[in-house]
C-alpha cells in the first residue's frame, strides 16, 4: 500500500522508518505539510492518507479531492475526530478511522502528574524560589494528600477508566459520570450523575470526545458548583471548557487550580515559540501568570510507546480497508 502521512514530525518518523523496513510491500511517505486546501494535491497517486493535527479539515475541495483520487479512507492518528467536516465526509463516502487506543495510561499518568503538581503547590513553589527567591515553607504551602480526595471524572472511557485505576489504587474515592456506565468499572469507582461529580470532587479531570452541543460543558455555573478548594485538569479537547469563565472562577478564588493540556484557539500557540509574554492570545498571558494554572503543549498524551502506537495501529487499519476488510476503529459523526 502507499500511504501519504501529513504533519509528521522527527519523532513519528522513526516509526514510519521502521514500518518501511518491516513492511517492504508498502511505501510510507511523509510531508511536514498539514492536510488543507493548498496540500490535498500532495495526495494524489496515493492509496490512502493518514493525518495528526489540531487544524480543521473544513474545505469541502480537501474531501472533493481525496475521493477524486480514489483515497476512501482518512486514517486519524489520533483520538478525537472533531477536526473532520462529517458533511463532507458523507457527501464523498469517505471511511474514517482513529487510534483510540494507542496509549490510554500516557494520559492517565500525565493526569496524575498534573494532579499532584496542582495539589502539592509545586507552580507556587517554584515562583517563589525562582522569581522570588524566596525559600520559607509559608502556611499558604500545606496541602493534602492524595488518598484524602475525590477525584471526578467525566468520560470514563479507555482514558478515564485508567485515570480511574490509578487514583484508586492510590487511595482516592472515585466518581465517574458517563453516558454508557460500564459495570467493570465499579470495581474501581461509582457512577454518579453529572452535578454530583462537579459538587463533590476536589480533582476534576474531563475526559469525555467533543460532540455537537458539548461546547462550554463546564462554564460559570459549573465553577460555582465545585468546592472552592477543587482543581479542574482537561486533557480531552479544549471547548469543553469555557476559557473567560474558567480565567473569572480562579481570580474570584471559586476554585483552586488548573491544568490545560487542551484549549479553545490552541493552535495559535501549540508547535510555535514566542519571545515575549505580550505575544501569546489574551488568554494565555492571563493564564501564564497564574502560579495555579499548568498548561501543556497537547502533549498529554507524548510517549514513546503512545507514538509508536499511534503510527502502527492507524496504519494496520489502513491496510484492512485496502485490502476489503473492516476496519478495526471505524469512527461516525
Amino acid at each position: 500500500m502507499k500511504v501519504l502521512l501529513y504533519n509528521m514530525t522527527s519523532e513519528q518518523q522513526v516509526y514510519v522508518d521502521k514500518w518501511n523496513h518491516d513492511h517492504p510491500e508498502d511505501e510510507l511517505t511523509t510531508t511536514k505539510d498539514k492536510l488543507d486546501a493548498e496540500t490535498v494535491e500532495l495526495a494524489k497517486g496515493f492509496d490512502g492518507i493518514s493525518v495528526l493535527q489540531v487544524f480543521d479539515i473544513d474545505e469541502k475541495e480537501v474531501y472533493s479531492k481525496l475521493a477524486s483520487y480514489g483515497i476512501k479512507q482518512i486514517a486519524l492518528r489520533s483520538v478525537g475526530y472533531n477536526i473532520i467536516n462529517w458533511k463532507y465526509v458523507h457527501q464523498y463516502h469517505l471511511l474514517v478511522t482513529n487510534t483510540p487506543a494507542y496509549s490510554p495510561r500516557a494520559v492517565a499518568e500525565n493526569t496524575l502528574t498534573s494532579a499532584m503538581y496542582l495539589l502539592r503547590k509545586w507552580g507556587q513553589i517554584l515562583q517563589n524560589e525562582r522569581v522570588d527567591f524566596n525559600f520559607i515553607r509559608s502556611e499558604d504551602l500545606m496541602s493534602d494528600e492524595i488518598y484524602n480526595q475525590t477525584v471526578g471524572i467525566i468520560g470514563v472511557g479507555r482514558i478515564g477508566s485508567a485515570v480511574g485505576e490509578i487514583f484508586h489504587a492510590l487511595g482516592a474515592k472515585v466518581l465517574g459520570y458517563d453516558i454508557v456506565e460500564n459495570p467493570a468499572n465499579e470495581a474501581f469507582l461509582d457512577y454518579a450523575d453529572f452535578d454530583t461529580v462537579i459538587r463533590e470532587a476536589d480533582i476534576l479531570t474531563l475526559h469525555t470526545p467533543f460532540e455537537p452541543g458539548m461546547a462550554d460543558m463546564i462554564s460559570a455555573k459549573q465553577f460555582k458548583q465545585m468546592k472552592d478548594t477543587a482543581i479542574l485538569i482537561n486533557a480531552a479537547r479544549g471547548p469543553l471548557v469555557n476559557t473567560q469563565d474558567l480565567i473569572s472562577a480562579l481570580k474570584q478564588k471559586e476554585i483552586a487550580g488548573a491544568s490545560l493540556d487542551v484549549m479553545t484557539g490552541e493552535e495559535a500557540i501549540v508547535m510555535k515559540k514566542f519571545n515575549q509574554l505580550d505575544e501569546l492570545p489574551k488568554d494565555y498571558q492571563e493564564l501564564a501568570q497564574m502560579p495555579n494554572v499548568v498548561f501543556t503543549p497537547h502533549s498529554a498524551y507524548y510517549t514513546k510507546t503512545a507514538v509508536k502506537n499511534m503510527i502502527e495501529q492507524s496504519m494496520i487499519d489502513m491496510k484492512r480497508v485496502l485490502n476489503g476488510q473492516q476496519p478495526v476503529y471505524p469512527v461516525e459523526e
